[in-house]
């Protein structure tokens, strides 16, 4: 495997920071009810360090190159969680990271006891809609919970 996982730290805000801010333009997912202008992007791994909350880096020769997480859905049912804030820069894509990540992230919320696992993303991210379709996630029509993030316009949910 020529990546690793592990935990966020806080010396890696400004690393995850990058890759959110880079990424999500990518795929025009910059404009209002993106999760870029979400407060916690800055500090990510202070906003994960929560109960039933995880976020994980993709490391790479030694630099950051992705990462991913899950944490209860915001305003949803308690045994819901979010995969959340998912992103690769394009050297990291097709190396196998992507179904590691969310193996990760699926065996933490099931640790944390939450029974299925919610998504969002949008039209255009396809090669990220056939890796969730490929690990077991289904789509479903309408939002759950209270996100925030209205621009989404594709939503996936998987049993745990």
């Amino acid at each position: 495997m020529s990546f690793s996982l592990r935990p966020i730290r806080p010396d890696d805000d400004a690393a995850v920071a990058a890759i959110i801010r880079t990424v999500m333009p990518e795929f025009g997912a910059d404009g209002p009810g993106f999760a870029i202008h979400d407060a916690e992007v800055d500090h990510m791994s202070r906003a994960y360090a929560i109960p039933g909350a995880a976020y994980y880096v993709v490391v790479r020769n030694g630099l950051i190159e992705g990462g991913g997480g899950v944490a209860a859905l915001a305003g949803g049912e308690p045994d819901v969680c979010e995969l959340r804030k998912m992103y690769f820069l394009p050297s990291l894509r097709g190396l196998g990271a992507g179904r590691a990540l969310i193996l990760n992230c699926l065996n933490a919320a099931r640790a944390f006891g939450y029974h299925r696992c919610y998504l969002e993303t949008l039209a255009g991210m396809d090669g990220a809609q056939r890796l969730y379709e490929s690990a077991g996630f289904q789509r479903i029509a309408a939002p759950m919970g209270g996100t925030g993030h209205f621009s989404c316009d594709r939503y996936y949910l998987r049993d745990l």
